[in-house]
């Protein structure tokens, strides 16, 4: 059976979340107030931002107890950036909530897998590939995706290619979203043309490879699994994150959000985080 969806219509703010929801817990469900320390919260981002990006919604989690770390994704490779994250999970004492957007919910997907201290894994307008499946491949399979006007051109058209030597010799190529394509993309012009700006100069390239690199063993087939699905995503399409919230049977929200939710509605993804966090505490 699959899990309870949630369907959020909101009005959101920086202060706050409002919500109307289809799904309501009845009073057996409510967890029961515990002393047991609150779970390190995991936040892994994606292609196009850094680890600051999530700044406002860290001070929501830490004002409300949890304990929270944000660490940088290097975006070089699929493989690559989730063995990093496997390593850094092991690090942590205690219970994880693991966090990913974008690109950070491929990672997640893979880091998590055989890792008994994640105990929820909460996608933010994310990619949650099946094993076998590549990020460039399920952003083919649905329309909508303001990254290219072209099916047919080589490189997404918003993106502008930087080749760059690996470690080993070997040619690679980094992708950035080009800075006038930025707010549409990322934020669907949501926000300042400044902030747009801002986050455009500091953004953190993406390697080609890691789109194209098949994913392996999900670890949402054996993790619970929650899912913000962004109604107004111009990066990945809206019908691609209900596709694999309802294959993972996720939890469930959705918001008119862009691609940057964790930037315009922090609000709303801490909700669900916190949310993720009180349903496998039960």
């Amino acid at each position: 059976m699959s899990r309870p969806r949630l369907l959020i219509s909101a009005a959101l703010t920086a202060a706050g979340l409002g919500l109307t929801a289809v799904f309501l817990p009845t009073a057996s469900a409510v967890p029961v107030a515990s002393d047991a320390p609150k779970p390190t919260v995991v936040l892994v981002h994606g292609a196009w931002a850094d680890a600051s990006g999530w700044s406002s919604v860290v001070k929501r989690l830490q004002k409300d107890g949890y304990p929270v770390v944000a660490p940088a994704n290097p975006l070089r490779s699929l493989s690559a950036d989730s063995s990093y994250l496997a390593a850094y999970l092991k690090s942590i004492s205690g219970p994880i909530i693991l966090v990913g957007h974008s690109y950070g919910g491929a990672v997640i997907t893979n880091a998590a897998t055989d890792n008994p201290s994640v105990k929820s894994l909460v996608y933010i307008a994310a990619f949650a590939p099946d094993q076998g499946e590549s990020i460039g491949a399920l952003s083919a399979r649905f329309p909508g995706s303001h990254l290219t006007d072209d099916p047919a051109a080589p490189v997404p058209t918003a993106l502008s290619s930087v080749p760059f030597a690996q470690t080993d010799g070997s040619p690679g190529v980094d992708l950035y979203l080009k800075p006038n394509k930025f707010s549409d993309v990322f934020l669907s012009d949501h926000g300042t043309t400044r902030d747009a700006a801002a986050l455009a100069a500091t953004q953190r390239p993406i390697a080609a490879q890691a789109l194209g690199e098949p994913s392996g063993a999900p670890a949402w087939k054996t993790i619970p699994s929650w899912y913000l699905v962004a109604k107004n995503d111009h990066a990945i399409p809206t019908a691609a994150e209900r596709f694999m919230a309802d294959r993972a049977h996720s939890h469930t929200v959705e918001i008119d959000a862009p691609h940057g939710a964790q930037l315009t509605n922090p609000g709303a993804v801490t909700h669900l985080i916190e949310s993720a966090s009180k349903r496998t505490a039960q």
